[in-house]
Formats: C-alpha cells, sequence, structure tokens
C-alpha cells in the first residue's frame, strides 16, 4: 500500500481559521501540510476555495451534515441543508469526498436507527455521484455502545451500507469506544480510506453512553500523536487502503495549535506512516 497523504481536519483551529483563513492556512502549509479536511464549507465554499488556492493546499475530503436536522459548528448549530447544495459546494471547494461527522448517540442504540442512518447515506451514493464525489462516515464513540447479535452497531451499519460509501475511522474514539483499533482497522478493510490520527488518555467511561451526563470537548486530555492510550502505530500499519491520515484535534494539549499539529505532522512523516 502507498502511504496515505497527510492532513488536518480544520475543526483542529476552527478559531484561527474563523479569525484569519488565509493566515492560518500559510501556517500549516509551511509546517509541510498540502492536504486539509474542510469543516463548515457549505456556507462559504468560494472564499474557502480562493484561499485554499493562494496557500497552494487542497482538501480532498470534508465534514459536511448529510444525516442530520442541524449541525453543531463553533459559532453555532447550522441547519443541515439540502444535499445537492452540500454537493455543490463540495464541488467547487473541490473536494472528492463529503464525510458525515457526526449522528447523534441515540439513533446508535436501536437496529432501526442504525438501519435508518445506513439507508439515508445510501441513497446519497448516486447522487453524490452526479457532482463527481463519494460519501463516506466518521465516528465517535456512540457508534459502538449497542450490540446486535455480538456485532457493534457501527460494524452493523458498516455491513449494511453500499460498498461505495467510504470510511474515515476516529481512531482515539474508537479507542474510547472500548475496540481493539488494529483489529478494527484490519476488519473494515478497502471501506476503510482515512482516519483521525489523534491521540490521548481515553476517559474511564464512554461519554456518549446512556447515563454518561453532559460532557465538553474541553474536559478530554487529548495529547500530541504518539503521547498517548491510541495504538496510532499499529492502526496506521493495520490498514490496507488508506489514502488521507488526518490529524485532529477536539482538545489541543498546548498553547499553540499549530505547534500541537506541527508535533502530530512530524509523528507520521518521521515514523514512516504518511507522506
Amino acid at each position: 500500500m502507498a502511504l496515505p497523504e497527510t492532513s488536518v481536519q480544520l475543526y483542529t483551529l476552527a478559531a484561527e481559521f474563523t479569525a484569519d483563513m488565509k493566515g492560518s492556512l500559510d501556517k500549516l502549509a509551511a509546517i509541510g501540510l498540502r492536504n486539509v479536511e474542510a469543516f463548515d464549507f457549505v456556507r462559504r465554499p468560494d472564499e474557502i476555495r480562493a484561499a485554499l488556492d493562494a496557500s497552494g493546499l487542497a482538501s480532498p475530503t470534508g465534514h459536511a451534515p448529510l444525516l442530520s436536522d442541524e449541525l453543531w459548528t463553533p459559532d453555532g448549530s447550522i441547519p443541515t441543508p439540502a444535499p445537492e447544495v452540500v454537493f455543490e459546494a463540495a464541488a467547487k471547494v473541490g473536494l472528492k469526498t463529503v464525510i458525515d461527522p457526526f449522528v447523534t448517540p441515540e439513533r446508535w442504540f436501536t437496529l432501526e436507527g442504525v438501519t435508518d442512518i445506513a439507508d439515508r447515506l445510501n441513497v446519497l451514493v448516486d447522487k453524490a455521484a452526479e457532482f463527481g464525489l463519494e460519501v463516506g462516515y466518521h465516528n465517535h464513540a456512540q457508534e459502538f455502545v449497542a450490540d446486535f447479535d455480538g456485532q457493534t452497531a457501527y460494524e452493523r451499519f458498516v455491513s449494511l451500507t453500499d460498498e461505495r460509501v467510504v470510511l474515515e475511522l476516529d481512531l482515539y474514539w474508537a479507542l474510547v469506544g472500548g475496540q481493539d483499533v488494529p483489529a478494527l482497522v484490519s476488519r473494515l478493510g478497502n471501506r476503510l480510506v482515512a482516519v483521525h490520527v489523534k491521540d490521548g488518555i481515553a476517559p474511564a467511561s464512554n461519554p456518549f453512553a446512556p447515563g454518561a451526563g453532559e460532557f465538553g470537548s474541553d474536559t478530554l486530555d487529548q495529547r500530541q500523536a504518539g503521547g498517548g492510550d491510541v495504538p496510532l502505530a499499529d492502526a496506521l500499519r493495520a490498514a490496507s487502503a488508506l489514502q488521507y491520515a488526518v490529524i485532529e484535534y477536539d482538545n489541543n494539549p498546548g498553547d499553540d495549535v499549530f505547534a500541537d499539529i506541527a508535533a502530530s505532522y512530524a509523528f507520521l512523516i518521521e515514523g514512516g506512516f504518511a507522506r
């Protein structure tokens, strides 16, 4: 397998990106990155595309709501646009893959809910193709709470989706969900085209489980890649068709988010895990 390309999810630097779009992208390019993963791009595709072009960056993947009525962003919740609106914006930015980033926990706790999520995504495959795009899904930890005949809700979802639906596995959240992460990566096989390279100390219990109470990203003990509990090296080696290794922090550990991104980039490049 050719080494995956490095990228960074722009949610990691949402405040900096909102304050200074081009300046933030220039700093990412100076680190050595050539790709980003766009976030909240539907309302400003032309602006983001112009900034990407000016900084010499591309956004082959991006996050946008496809399966929910609204999506939380750092600037407040936004209504979910029609899929055609999402796909048109994605094409303007230059995306190849539109990935739904979050489906609320309760929808993952019943087989009916999981089946509905898969059905909704399957319906979008051909519509996305009309725009030259593919669709995918990004997990947190709620997808690993329910069990259906020995199969997690996440893997049941995978089994119910069209083979053309791609997967982006968040390695940190899979660990928080109690998974043997390298084994899960191996089982996902060629469906897994991207991972979120994220490290940290896993909470004592799944914060998305029923009765867990509310929590915020600022409570998470996340670390630079290689400094936490997540078996990143083994997980990356277990992948068979990975195209993108996407750096992300929900709660960056240091005072300088760009230094934290640079540290995870060095982990990937110097370790020979990505290019």
